[in-house]
């Protein structure tokens, strides 16, 4: 004979509790990602930092590549064309 499982409801709170984690896991999945992809590959990463293009290595060093110009802010839903 099957044993009944037994059903854990999620209430309204309790939903409420998860969804405000949802944030903090996420960075820390994009920082676990960031790490391991530094020690699997040995490799460099590039990235934006303080207003300049930055190379990191495995050790830990930053090469700048490039200073970038400031950007514009732009607001959700604008439509952006590319000038011929």
């Amino acid at each position: 004979m099957a044993t009944p499982t037994r059903r854990n409801t999620l209430t309204e709170r309790g939903m409420q509790i998860a969804e405000r984690r949802i944030p903090r896991l996420a960075a820390k999945a994009g920082h676990e990602a960031y790490r391991t992809t530094l020690e699997r590959t040995g490799a460099v990463t590039v990235k934006t930092s303080n207003g300049q293009l930055v190379e990191r290595k495995r050790d830990g060093s930053i090469t700048v590549l490039k200073d970038l110009p400031l950007g514009k802010r732009v607001k959700p839903g604008t439509v952006l064309r590319r000038v011929k």
